[in-house]
């Protein structure tokens, strides 16, 4: 068994907002080893605001997900700071100008980084949680045919009203702070990274957690504290304009805003043939039980099955709960094996 990082790169990328990236950077992490036949492939998408070593904790021998037995790879997403970004100068004054990033170009560069770098063709399961789901419901739509599974943990495949009025909370945050000129920051955002992480901590856990007092369960002496290191201090290890840009991935994610479907979105979950389990949490306030289960049933033959937690959206990316932890990896390795 073996870990490994790669670095791959492509030029003149037109993006489906219109411009051409003159060159897309997509850095991701192998774990395991890849099959002769190639067909023990895991693709984990990266979700927001993580780099790949924030998700990886739950790929360990009989874990979540097994690298003994299956070769799985974590793309960073576009916009995360490690693969193209503002931050990362792969967008020479693109940003500024208002283009932005989709989950059609993480998905279609992915598709070419598993058939040019690994030889590729199939996908045994794409494993999602927030917006990484977003982007297994995209694998889903747009290759059919090559993907065998899906798990979708706390996502939809489509970004609600309620849950578009959350983001546009957190990019206001950031764009009230006086650094900002109108195009980009000029300076740190203070104000603006304090304000994100409030609203941000706000919805990510249920009104349960916080009676609960279950920040204290992780160390955090106060709910300042909680605030202060678990919220606040993460966030500002990412720079504000990759904040940005990953916002505006989020609020245009729409698996049948393409060229395949035209926005016939019902036509776009229909044509999921993998196998698909959708797993949201029961107290999450970004992606409501209720909008998965309608997504659930667009999809031919998926299996609904939520977390019952008070963690609210952090359930589906249990670090610190055990009970979710094993509710999880039970539930994939028994959709792995084929026993849904």
């Amino acid at each position: 068994m073996s870990d490994a990082t790669g670095c791959w790169t492509i030029s003149d990328v037109p993006l489906q907002c219109g411009a051409m990236l003159p060159q897309l950077r997509l850095v991701y992490q192998t774990y395991g080893e890849l099959a002769s036949d190639r067909r023990n492939v895991i693709l984990y998408p990266t979700s927001y605001g993580a780099q790949h070593r924030d998700i990886d904790w739950l790929v360990k021998p009989g874990g979540i997900l097994d690298p003994t037995r299956w070769f799985i790879i974590i793309p960073n997403m576009l916009g995360n700071g490690l693969s193209s970004s503002p931050s990362t100068g792969d967008l020479p004054g693109l940003a500024e100008q208002g283009y932005y990033f989709t989950h059609w170009d993480n998905v279609t560069a992915q598709e070419r980084l598993l058939r040019d770098v690994f030889g590729i063709e199939q996908v045994a399961l794409v494993y999602g949680w927030s917006m990484g789901a977003q982007q297994a419901y995209h694998w889903g739509a747009l290759y059919g045919d090559r993907v065998e599974r899906i798990v979708a943990v706390c996502g939809t495949a489509r970004t609600t009203e309620h849950n578009r009025i959350f983001l546009e909370s957190l990019r206001s945050a950031l764009t009230a702070d006086p650094t900002w000129n109108g195009t980009t920051f000029d300076g740190i955002p203070e104000r603006g990274y304090h304000t994100f992480a409030r609203i941000y901590a706000s919805w990510a856990a249920s009104q349960a957690f916080y009676r609960a007092g279950l920040y204290r369960q992780q160390g955090y002496e106060s709910l300042e504290d909680y605030l202060w290191r678990g919220w606040e201090q993460n966030y500002r290890r990412r720079d504000p304009r990759d904040l940005m840009a990953m916002l505006d991935t989020w609020l245009h994610c729409d698996v049948s805003d393409n060229p395949l479907y035209q926005g016939d979105y019902e036509r776009a979950m229909g044509a999921i043939s993998a196998k698909t389990l959708v797993m949201p949490s029961t107290t999450d306030l970004y992606f409501t039980p209720e909008d998965c289960a309608a997504e659930s049933a667009l999809i031919p033959g998926a299996v609904y099955r939520p977390i019952s937690s008070i963690w609210g959206h952090r359930a589906g990316n249990p670090v610190y709960s055990p009970d979710d932890a094993a509710f999880l990896r039970d539930a994939v390795q028994t959709w792995l094996h084929g026993e849904g």
